[in-house]
């Protein structure tokens, strides 16, 4: 099934445009959804999720007018937002049998099957009696996943899922991700250009609510092979370095001096070094192109 979003707008009443007359098409399998915070990213995972609804424009998945039929997209979406609440004193079984049975399962011996099934996916199910509540945050984000699986979604909708997780959590949590979205349309949406070169097979870059550029990660990098430069630098020569060259990036070196990344059809002078183009240039690249800002 694909998911197919045509001229979608939406400004809030404060006069910020988070979606300007965006286009796009998603299919089956990991698509990122990649931009810095305040891009937009957001309002448009609730707009497809029909928790708000825009100015104007259409969503459809499959044969489903999201906008017209919210009921029958939420009865097989899958949304895990940026935070959400869980009962203080309630077991990550207990919680998922009541999730259960309020999306229609009234099967006991069925609620109980399918709950040890996704506790089994989200790798929960060790610590299945114990309160979600006292959860590590990958844990929680990985109950996100467990409850969203209970409805066997063929949309999932999950936002900045990775955000405040250490190394090894957000690991075990791409890793369930990855699994999950095998057989259904999957957006993860982040700001970590990180997570979406480990996960998604296409992507999009969004920012002030327009789609910069919609690629693969192994298509985008191979756009610009040839097109990224490296250099080391003192640190006090970077606004110098920046004034005359498309600096992308620069990271600091064990020396205290900095690598510094530069987008440039040729080479910007004889001691730069070609690098292997990485996915953050792309990000950087389409950032700097359109540099699009939302309307205050």
């Amino acid at each position: 099934m694909k998911l197919t979003i045509k001229n979608l707008t939406k400004t809030y009443k404060n006069g910020v445009k988070a979606i300007d007359d965006l286009n796009l098409e998603i299919g089956a399998g990991m698509f990122g959804l990649l931009g810095p915070n305040g891009a937009g990213k957001s309002s448009l995972m609730r707009t497809i999720a029909t928790l708000q609804s825009p100015d104007s424009g259409s969503i459809t998945f499959g044969d489903i007018d999201v906008l017209e039929d919210k009921m029958a997209l939420r009865k097989i979406l899958g949304y895990l937002p940026q935070s959400f609440g869980v009962y203080p004193k309630m077991s990550a079984e207990d919680l998922l049998d009541y999730f259960a049975s309020l999306k229609g399962i009234s099967s006991k011996a069925d609620r109980e099957k399918l709950v040890k099934e996704v506790l089994e996916i989200t790798n929960l199910y060790d610590v299945r009696k114990k309160y979600v509540a006292g959860y590590s945050g990958g844990m929680k984000q990985r109950f996100g996943i467990a409850q969203l699986l209970l409805n066997n979604p063929k949309l999932i909708i999950v936002d900045e899922p990775t955000a405040g997780l250490d190394p090894a959590e957000r690991h075990r949590f791409l890793n369930v991700l990855r699994e999950v979205g095998t057989n259904c349309t999957v957006i993860f949406s982040t700001h970590i250009v990180e997570d979406v070169k480990e996960l998604c097979n296409e992507m999009a870059i969004l920012n002030g609510g327009r789609i910069l550029k919609h690629t693969t990660p192994k298509e985008a990098t191979e756009e610009i092979k040839g097109q990224i430069w490296t250099k080391i630098i003192e640190r006090d020569e970077l606004e110098k370095m920046e004034a005359s060259f498309n600096v992308l990036s620069s990271n600091y070196n064990q020396d205290n001096t900095l690598n510094i990344r530069v987008h440039s059809m040729d080479k910007p002078a004889d001691d730069f070094s070609q690098a292997t183009p990485q996915l953050d240039d792309v990000y950087f690249i389409a950032l700097r192109i359109e540099e699009p800002v939302l309307e205050a």
